[in-house]
């Protein structure tokens, strides 16, 4: 992804302002490139915050309603102040008439703000795409890795936070550079039990016939408004979709698999750890038309 090109610092409103309809005055555009945080930040010192990646074609910002409402989950999980949908749905307004024409992301992030500072840090930032289309075209190679806890973690342990999507992403980029290590472009998490979970920035599809499964979204996981969107779509198309605990040896029973996300779309895997993996090349490039169409 290529350098921000637009950024928006947003002065959080109170979530409880039912009557207030217009949020520009608590919007400032400032320059992307010159500092705008305080050195106290605790998104930076210790990545204590969450954000959204949402994707925009042609101007369109991509359901900008299913990532409002995910980064309100997020909230409430690392017991943050809850967002103002409205403020946070104008500010991405903002976002997307200054992005150009093709694929870009829009940014949203919500921070603790200063240490023992009085209110959260937000800003929305806004940059063209990176290029995706020979991931998309020719596939991926991904590895099985570990993700270091069992499939009953999250419920036992709420403090670690998984199934938010928190600005503490060093362990999903580790495990991206040990994926490139392995000579794999992408990874597949799993638990120490021996059950599928995700990959560190994009949600699973598996593909069993008619039938199309994505690992259910507890223990830990992300539910990717992607996956979410794309199953929708292949309801509509008469195929079957399922939600189900995912047993790490059934990735090599698919007939096909692909890694989703809001930016790079439906990438088709063509390899995991090494095992070669069938790609309908014309039914992938049918899910990256629906996923580059107008989808509110």
């Amino acid at each position: 992804m290529a350098a921000a090109r637009f950024a928006l610092l947003i002065t959080p409103a109170e979530s409880t302002d039912e009557e207030r309809a217009d949020f520009s005055d608590s919007f400032r555009r400032i320059d992307p490139g010159a500092p705008a945080l305080s050195v106290g930040e605790l998104s930076t010192q210790r990545g204590d915050g969450i954000f959204e990646s949402i994707g925009v074609v042609d101007g369109h910002a991509q359901e900008v309603e299913a990532h409002v409402q995910r980064l309100a989950h997020s909230a409430a999980l690392c017991e943050l102040p809850e967002p103002h949908r409205e403020q946070w749905r104008q500010a991405v307004a903002i976002a997307a008439a200054e992005c150009g024409p093709g694929e870009w992301v829009i940014k949203l992030i919500l921070s603790r703000g200063v240490d023992h500072g009085p209110a959260p840090t937000a800003w929305v930032t806004a940059a063209p795409a990176g290029d995706f289309a020979a991931a998309r075209a020719d596939g991926i190679r991904v590895v099985t890795l570990d993700r270091g806890y069992d499939s009953g973690a999250a419920e036992r342990s709420p403090w670690l936070l998984l199934g938010a999507k928190t600005l503490s992403y060093a362990v999903n980029m580790a495990a991206l550079r040990e994926a490139h290590r392995r000579g794999a472009d992408d990874a597949i998490f799993v638990t120490t039990d021996g059950v599928v979970l995700e990959a560190p920035t994009a949600s699973l599809i598996l593909r069993f016939g008619d039938r199309f499964v994505t690992p259910a979204p507890h223990g830990g996981i992300l539910q990717g408004t992607t996956q979410i969107s794309l199953f929708a779509h292949l309801e509509e198309q008469g195929f079957t979709t399922e939600y189900a605990t995912v047993p790490t040896a059934d990735l090599a029973t698919a007939d096909q698999a692909w890694l989703v996300s809001s930016v790079r779309l439906a990438a088709p895997i063509a390899a995991i750890d090494d095992a070669p993996l069938a790609i309908d090349h014309a039914f992938t490039d049918g899910l990256n038309a629906y996923l580059l169409s107008a989808r509110d």
